[in-house]
């Protein structure tokens, strides 16, 4: 099940809160949806599950057009939103009998009890979704999500508000899930992407600023900068150092080890090998540093 997201734009006022954003997710892919607050990622969210139209641009899920007027499709789209609304007035399985009706499920009771041990509510099922923790009540709003076995889950920060031990379980269902399903997450915390998915998409602004795997973007792939550790067999002279073309950076971790920060679209590597041949050193070290995914998110949005 693919979604292909095409030059979606949308305003809200004067304000461009998306900016022609495009990409593509193949089928059983778990991408990080990551962006600050206000980058347009619940928008963006929106008009994928066909909530919201865009100004421009198009969605496909499988090749069948999303659109406002076509409820159809979003048999195929299970939907967790941010704010995760429930009627707290209800019980667990009488909401979840409610949700499998909306999509006409002949098989609801059978359903409701299958997502009832999928999500963990069994202890659960027989309460008042009002009298729920908050970590309950997410799983609720997984199992809605769920309910009819759609090929593709949107899931808007699905963690927020979890302490460590609900925000395991819930990454735990997640990975179990997204087995058969392709999978987006928007979300903020960044070991939670790490531990989830396969893929990463940042915007910021309503633009696009990056899409790769996780291992591309901590090789600086999308950022704006390269680190590279070098360390040579004796102090070099600090102001040859500094003055090497292209080097923005230079912070000393040792009596002769260095981390060099270079403009990401110049290697700096070679103008420190040459630097050190120049000034008879040996190179010990000669390392380009892997950032962090929570570095790489700051550099690309900040």
């Amino acid at each position: 099940m693919t979604i292909r997201v095409s030059e979606i734009s949308k305003l809200y006022g004067s304000q461009k809160v998306l900016d022609q954003v495009s990409f593509e997710i193949g089928s059983g892919e778990v991408v990080g949806f990551l962006g600050p607050n206000g980058a347009g990622k619940s928008t963006l969210m929106k008009i994928i599950t066909g909530c919201l139209a865009p100004d421009a641009g198009s969605v496909e899920i499988n090749g069948e057009m999303v659109e406002t007027k076509n409820p159809s499709i979003r048999s195929q789209i299970g939907y967790l939103p941010e704010n995760n609304p429930l009627y707290t007035d209800l019980y667990v399985r009488e909401y979840l009998e409610m949700v499998a009706g909306f999509y006409h499920l002949q098989n609801k009771k059978e359903q409701v009890l299958k997502m009832v041990e999928l999500t963990g509510l069994k202890s659960e099922q027989h309460k008042k979704i009002g009298a729920l923790s908050k970590g309950y009540r997410q799983r609720v709003g997984l199992a809605q999500a769920l309910i009819h076995d759609p090929a593709v889950l949107i899931l808007d920060e699905p963690t927020t508000g979890l302490d460590p031990n609900q925000l395991e379980e819930i990454r735990q269902l997640i990975s179990h899930v997204s087995l058969h399903k392709t999978v987006m997450l928007s979300t903020h915390i960044m070991q939670e992407v790490e531990a989830v998915c396969n893929r990463v998409i940042i915007i910021n602004k309503g633009k696009l600023v990056a899409d790769g795997s996780i291992d591309q973007l901590k090789a600086g792939q999308f950022a704006q900068k390269q680190t590279v550790w070098v360390e040579f067999d004796r102090t070099p002279e600090l102001e040859g150092l500094r003055k090497i073309p292209g080097l923005v950076n230079i912070e000393q971790t040792g009596k002769t080890s260095f981390l060099a920060e270079s403009d990401n679209n110049l290697d700096i590597r070679p103008l420190l090998f040459q630097f050190a041949v120049s000034n008879h050193l040996i190179l010990l070290t000669l390392k380009e540093q892997q950032q962090s995914l929570e570095n790489v998110f700051q550099e690309l949005t900040k």
